[in-house]
């Protein structure tokens, strides 16, 4: 008898090995060689019947979940080989493998199906024991291919999240410096983006692949890093300025280039030369009337060009100290008519062409950005990619993830994160563990392992930012953290982010700052100068 409550873990376990059994399709016009075939793997396996080729297709075609196919050659309707051809075409080999199981035995045929993409061929009369192996292994070799897969598709979309995050802190780095560049970052990148989509559809002159497009998409967040080298009487100046001090903020190009290269990175990188590219020459033109190296047409890469451009939109329709924001309209004009400086008659078409749409795309950007459809895409691109192999594209990631996570911690330095209120989740990076950066993911529902925070820091936290505002957004306060081993005073210093729709922050960034041999210094003074004190007070 089962006891109560148990009912409902039984059907648990049940559903569960009802999901791990594995569908077998059998296209065959035999109705006797399907039983034989069923009866001889047994009731391991679920089976799936097709009269012929036509039949089986269709299925398929419905989306019906087959983890393996039996195929015979012989079929009506349609047979064995076009059922390869067709699945062959559509992709469907690369998900589903297939045994053909045939009374043909001529090298001829054995050939053609596997030539046409046949997992294995199996001739008749056959030896029961060995369709059963061969369907075993052929079985437990793909589900492990399809678990690769889900890996890479994992690892990916968590190396694309940690990627956006990084961009996302970066910007706010920098809107420490100047109050205005955070969201400017991330404005560029969205134009950059669709911008360059609209160029591969108008051209095939670049050459620009998907990861293409991604990689300077994402580097282009880069463009404005040199400014945190810019003085903050320079950066932050509200009226027009000086001819000297034009030329010091002009400089931000080359010591954003500057501070690039002193990252640890293979310079023959090609992701690297783009990097490069855009933090230098995104103040170049087409005419030759730019800065600081005065390239024109194509000497420009067409990186650097399109960050130019979604650069100078940006700064045209959004606030500035300086001056006011210039209507969507007005800001395509002035650029079209070259008052901006002159740009590739190509980037102008592109402009024109998604002026539409330009400004919802950057109001659903700043409102709603989302990591996990962009991780998809890119999990999905590389997947579908076939001339692309999936651990090329993989190291590649990690590769780019470490080198920007030196970068970031050279010019940051401590432990940076970033709390995400809607999501329940912090995403943190750290390099006090050792050179290898380290990302970390931790869930702050009841119950969970901080890790970092200690459970009363953590409420401590909670309880301070919600005494922020829009104006007064930051806070800072003192925690203890392991680091190898010994616990340690850090200076948290955090700044809530707000949405414009609702009045409440929507997230947390900030950054903790090793203060512990200052801490103590201070205190051993303290109490030497209380020491002092008293003694003083005997005498």
């Amino acid at each position: 008898m089962i006891k109560k409550g148990g009912e409902s873990l039984l059907r648990t376990l049940i559903e569960v090995c009802m999901n791990n059994v594995k569908n077998i399709l059998i296209a065959d016009d035999s109705e006797m060689n399907r039983q034989i075939l069923a009866d001889i793997l047994g009731g391991e396996y679920k089976y799936l019947y097709a009269a012929d080729g036509q039949e089986a297709i269709e299925m398929l075609a419905r989306g019906t979940d087959v983890d393996l196919m039996l195929l015979d050659i012989n079929m009506p309707n349609m047979n064995g080989f076009k059922v390869l051809d067709i699945m062959e075409r559509r992709c469907w080999l690369d998900e589903i493998p297939v045994i053909v199981i045939s009374s043909e035995s001529d090298t001829l045929f054995v050939r053609r199906a596997y030539n046409l993409g046949a997992t294995d061929y199996i001739a008749r009369p056959f030896d029961a024991a060995i369709v059963q192996r061969r369907v075993e292994n052929i079985l437990r070799l793909y589900t492990r291919q399809k678990d690769l897969v889900q890996m890479v598709e994992t690892q990916v979309y968590e190396r694309e999240k940690v990627s956006s995050t990084m961009i996302n802190f970066l910007s706010h780095v920098i809107e420490f410096k100047n109050n205005e560049s955070g969201a400017h970052i991330l404005h560029v990148r969205t134009i950059t983006n669709m911008l360059l989509h609209q160029l591969v559809k108008l051209t095939d002159k670049y050459s620009l692949s998907e990861s293409d497009i991604a990689a300077i998409s994402t580097l282009s967040a880069l463009h404005d890093i040199g400014k945190i080298a810019i003085p903050d009487n320079i950066l932050n100046k509200p009226g027009k300025l000086t001819a000297e001090e034009w030329e010091i903020m002009k400089k931000h190009s080359e010591l954003g280039e500057a501070l690039l290269n002193e990252v640890p990175a293979n310079p023959d990188d090609p992701l690297v030369a783009v990097a490069y590219g855009i933090c230098r020459w995104h103040h170049e033109r087409w005419d030759g009337g730019g800065y600081p190296d005065g390239l024109a047409g194509d000497e420009i890469p067409i990186s650097a060009q399109i960050v130019a451009m979604a650069d100078v939109y940006d700064a045209l329709t959004g606030i500035r100290c300086y001056k006011d924001a210039v209507p969507h309209d007005k800001a395509i004009e002035m650029i079209c008519a070259g008052e901006c400086g002159e740009f590739n008659p190509l980037l102008i078409h592109c402009l024109k062409t998604i002026a539409g749409k330009l400004d919802e795309c950057l109001l659903k950007e700043q409102e709603n950005f989302d990591y996990k459809d962009e991780a998809h895409r890119v999990a999905e691109e590389m997947l579908e990619n076939k001339s692309l192999r999936l651990d090329y594209r993989t190291r590649r990631l990690l590769m780019w993830e470490q080198a920007k996570s030196r970068f970031y911690a050279n010019i940051c330095g401590g432990i940076q994160f970033e709390y995400d209120r809607y999501a329940n989740n912090i995403v943190y990076t750290s390099w006090y563990e050792g050179d290898t950066p380290k990302s970390k993911l931790i869930r702050l529902s009841d119950g969970d392992d901080i890790e970092l925070l200690s459970e009363n820091d953590m409420a401590e936290l909670r309880k301070r930012l919600k005494t922020t505002t829009r104006e007064e957004p930051q806070i800072t306060m003192n925690v203890l953290i392991p680091v190898a081993g010994n616990m340690r005073w850090h200076r948290l210093t955090a700044m809530t982010l707000w949405s414009s729709r609702i009045a409440e922050y929507a997230g947390v960034l900030g950054q903790l700052t090793d203060v512990h041999d200052e801490l103590i210094k201070k205190e051993r003074n303290r109490i030497l100068r209380k020491e002092n004190y008293e003694f003083k007070g005997v005498l």
